[in-house]
C-alpha cells in the first residue's frame, strides 16, 4: 500500500480550502464560477500549481480573466490559507486552466461521432445485403 504523502495532504487541503473559500468569500465575479479541479504542490512546499476550470464558459476571454482574478486574488488565498493551514509557510500560488474537462469533452463527442457512423455504415450495409437478396 502506497503511503499518502506529506505534500498530497498539503495539495489536498489547499484544494478544499481555496474551493470553498473561493465560492463564499471572495467577491470578484470573474471567480463566481471558478472551480479548483486539482492542486499539485512541489516536493519542498515552496509552489502549489493550482488547477482551474470555469463552468462560466471555456473561451479564451472567460479563462484569461478569470487566471487574471486569480492572480490577483494570490496574496489574499495565501492569506486565507495561512490562517487554516498548519504550515511554516504558504506556497506560493500559481493559477493554471486545466484542460482536461475540455479534452474529456472532445474525446467523448469524437467517440460519440465514430459510434454515429459505424451505425450509419451498418444500416447501410444491411440495407444493400436485403436489396441483393
Amino acid at each position: 500500500m502506497k503511503e499518502y504523502s506529506r505534500t498530497e495532504r498539503v495539495a489536498d487541503q489547499i484544494q478544499r480550502e481555496l474551493g470553498t473559500f473561493i465560492q463564499r468569500e471572495v467577491k470578484d465575479p470573474r471567480l463566481a464560477f471558478c472551480t479548483i479541479t486539482g492542486v499539485k504542490v512541489s516536493s519542498d512546499l515552496q509552489v502549489a500549481t493550482v488547477y482551474v476550470s470555469f463552468l462560466n464558459g471555456d473561451d479564451d476571454k472567460t479563462i484569461s480573466e478569470g487566471l487574471t482574478g486569480l492572480s490577483r486574488a494570490a496574496g489574499f488565498l495565501r492569506m486565507h490559507l495561512g490562517k487554516v493551514m498548519r504550515l511554516r509557510k504558504v506556497p506560493e500560488l500559481r493559477f493554471k486552466h486545466d484542460t482536461s474537462i475540455l479534452y474529456g469533452q472532445k474525446m467523448n463527442r469524437l467517440i460519440d461521432e465514430a459510434l454515429q457512423q459505424d451505425k450509419q455504415l451498418h444500416a447501410d450495409d444491411s440495407e444493400s445485403d436485403e436489396t441483393n437478396d
